[in-house]
């Protein structure tokens, strides 16, 4: 009884922390320097959409080889190209805070989890030690339905609750994407497909 005592207490102390987190407005450096201010996640944003448009992904790319996702941090998108180029899609995302804690270049896909669990990486519980180990999968899980783990430690793309986050700079590091829009990449994707973060 006092270990799950303990376990409600931590779950409510990440939840409260989290939301905290949320409410409070976000900070980012963009690539001019100057500071770009993410208003209250429950405020609702009007964005221009004009850079969120398809790719080629000759460009970014030298094959299809087991397909390609390309992550553009500063439209805010993610392009999925099947190698046989019969399938391509356009996602919406959400991106990391600030500049130091976004991770550019190439790496792939080398694991995939349907019902993810998620634990704070060192530097998380380091700022926040009241957040608790583990979450296991299910509605109060950051890393929503599904997950694609990077080569990259602690690095991922997957999917999250919080609809609001998408469009943001919301992320301590990942890529998140509404949790139907995961599961959809989830499926297109296979363990090798090689990603382009920009």
């Amino acid at each position: 009884m006092t270990n799950e005592r303990s376990t409600n207490f931590d779950r409510r102390a990440f939840l409260a922390a989290g939301a905290a987190f949320a409410g409070a407005p976000a900070l980012a450096q963009t690539e001019l320097g100057t500071t770009e201010v993410e208003r209250d996640i429950n405020e609702a944003v009007v964005r221009n959409i004009s850079s969120f448009r398809s790719l080629d992904w000759r460009p970014y790319f030298d094959n299809l080889n087991n397909g390609a996702v390309l992550v553009d941090i500063t439209s805010r998108a993610l392009h999925y190209w099947s190698s046989d180029e019969s399938v391509y899609k356009l996602y919406p995302t959400s991106v990391p805070l600030t500049e130091d804690l976004t991770k550019k270049g190439r790496t792939r896909v080398v694991r995939k989890v349907e019902g993810p669990s998620w634990r704070p990486t060192p530097s998380m519980k380091k700022r926040n030690p009241e957040w608790p180990d583990h979450v296991g999968p299910g509605p109060d899980n950051p890393l929503g339905t599904h997950a694609l783990y990077l080569s990259w430690t602690y690095y991922r793309i997957h999917g999250t609750h919080d609809t609001r986050k998408i469009g943001r700079r919301s992320s301590n590091g990942c890529i998140g994407l509404y949790n139907e829009h995961i599961s959809e990449l989830f499926a297109l994707t296979n363990v090798g497909t090689q990603v382009l973060l920009i």
